[in-house]
């Protein structure tokens, strides 16, 4: 199961002397255990009240003054979130150290970025610790959670609570690996978490649209809480369940989504155009499967579009992985995309995305499918 965490202005201390504010190193086919338990994602919300308009929740997205970071709807519920968040799936308490991860918080925190992503099962529970550490130190105000039987859910939460140093999280997001806990017993648990003030909304991860149809259908059944938001992978090479299965969820019942590994797994970044460098992750023993996936057929052939790619970003005044976080963005059913980031410059790059969703119209977006060669046939158009 996963967690989400939010805060709201009111919970919020102000920052001291001007400070502001997905995958395991294994392979996905051998993380189903770990996923099994929990995922965190921190929302610092301060954007709600000092970066937004008083009544931003009528808006369906609105932009930090100070920051140039948009906000968006948590699907449709009354969450707002930065349209950037930041993963530490990779580095915090693994391959970076805890100055280098402070240094990332406050970059994003002061880029508007109020939404962070971790897990219990991120080195351990560290990246967890260290996250709490890093918010506490700074005065920001956060929140998170975990588990999938009710008995996980709520120890599991309560867990991530306490290494968190928090009363209580904004989004708790349950990743469907536990098929054998009746979807009932998911959804009255979650309710019980809301109703005992450990969070105020529910989301799923990677769960199929019948899953969270099923949890939707439970809830308004027997009158419980439904889930608000997805969290999936979404990338050029990745589009299918968000661009045709989910899509529906959000106009029919105002399932969002927030979207994880934009640069798929870095393979996006144009790193691994002339091979795999000896320092990159794909070089990493646990990381076989990506250096396999990257010089697989299929690999060499994304690695040529990519190419193509880098000539139209280059036309916009881009980098690759900003416009390639930029096309996540524009999808309206989109509530945030999780970064990665293992230093600084890195972050600020991935960041400046913002920056080029408006110079993608049409005719730009039409010219990347013609590329990409993969959009996915669907009833309608979902993209701005």
């Amino acid at each position: 199961m996963q967690v989400s965490f939010a805060c709201t202005d009111h919970g919020l201390k102000a920052p001291r002397n001007g400070e502001h504010s997905k995958q395991n190193a294994t392979s996905p086919n051998t993380t189903t255990h770990a996923r099994a338990r929990f995922r965190t994602v921190a929302l610092i919300a301060r954007s709600l009240g000092s970066f937004t308009h008083r009544y931003h929740h009528n808006l369906k997205e609105s932009t930090a003054k100070l920051t140039g970071m948009k906000y968006r709807n948590l699907g449709k519920s009354g969450l707002r979130v930065s349209c950037l968040g930041l993963g530490t799936w990779v580095t915090f308490g693994g391959q970076i150290s805890d100055e280098v991860a402070e240094q990332l918080m406050t970059i994003a925190y002061e880029s508007g970025v109020n939404l962070f992503d971790t897990a219990e099962v991120y080195s351990g529970g560290k990246a967890e610790i260290i996250l709490g550490n890093i918010i506490k130190k700074k005065c920001w105000r956060a929140e998170t959670e975990r588990g999938l039987n009710r008995k996980h859910i709520i120890e599991g939460l309560r867990g991530s609570l306490q290494r968190m140093q928090l009363e209580y999280v904004d989004v708790v997001f349950a990743n469907r690996t536990d098929s054998n806990t009746p979807m009932e017993e998911i959804v009255r648990a979650m309710t019980q978490v809301i109703n005992q003030g450990m969070a105020m909304y529910w989301g799923t991860s990677r769960w199929s649209a019948m899953e969270i149809m099923e949890a939707y259908s439970v809830a308004r059944q027997f009158n419980l809480i439904p889930p608000v938001c997805e969290q999936a992978e979404y990338h050029l090479f990745q589009r299918e369940k968000v661009e045709t299965q989910l899509p529906e969820l959000y106009h029919k019942i105002g399932v969002g989504v927030v979207s994880w590994s934009p640069l798929a797994c870095g393979i996006i970044t144009g790193k691994y155009e002339n091979g795999i460098p000896e320092s990159s992750r794909a070089a990493m023993k646990p990381y076989q499967w990506l250096r396999e996936k990257i010089t697989s057929e299929d690999g060499r052939k994304q690695q040529s579009k990519l190419k193509e790619l880098t000539h139209i970003a280059e036309k916009l005044g881009c980098t690759l992985p900003q416009i390639a976080i930029a096309w996540c963005l524009r999808n309206e059913g989109v509530s945030s995309v999780l970064l990665g980031a293992s230093n600084p410059k890195q972050l600020t790059e991935n960041l400046g995305a913002i920056q080029v969703i408006p110079k993608i119209t049409a005719g730009i977006a039409s010219e990347m499918d013609h590329i990409l060669g993969n959009r996915p046939h669907s009833k309608r158009d979902y993209h701005h």
